[in-house]
């Protein structure tokens, strides 16, 4: 069975995404961060599935605009981002590109 191992980038943006849906509504935060957990936890199945982009696999959050970027090595699953779908494409791209 593979492993998921959330790197501190990626903490630190589900932390972003969760302070600025809880700012938009109480609870709503928590509700991000449940939904991306789930999404997380789903590519214990489907890991390797997704399409990549920027060098990275890449799963789009089932509830919020969010995309997941991962690699896998061996029999870990490496989330390296988390990041907001609507900001600009290359803003994504540099980010990830530092990885």
């Amino acid at each position: 069975m593979p492993k998921i191992k959330i790197l501190n980038s990626a903490r630190e943006d589900l932390w972003k995404g969760y302070h600025f849906y809880e700012a938009q509504r109480a609870g709503l935060g928590e509700y991000f961060l449940h939904s991306l957990f789930s999404d997380i936890d789903s590519l214990l199945f489907y890991a390797g599935i997704h399409p990549k982009k920027f060098g990275f696999y890449r799963i789009l959050s089932r509830r919020f605009p969010y995309a997941i970027y991962y690699k896998i090595e061996k029999d870990t699953i490496f989330v390296y981002a988390i990041l907001d779908c609507r900001q600009d494409p290359r803003k994504i791209e540099r980010r990830l590109q530092k990885k």
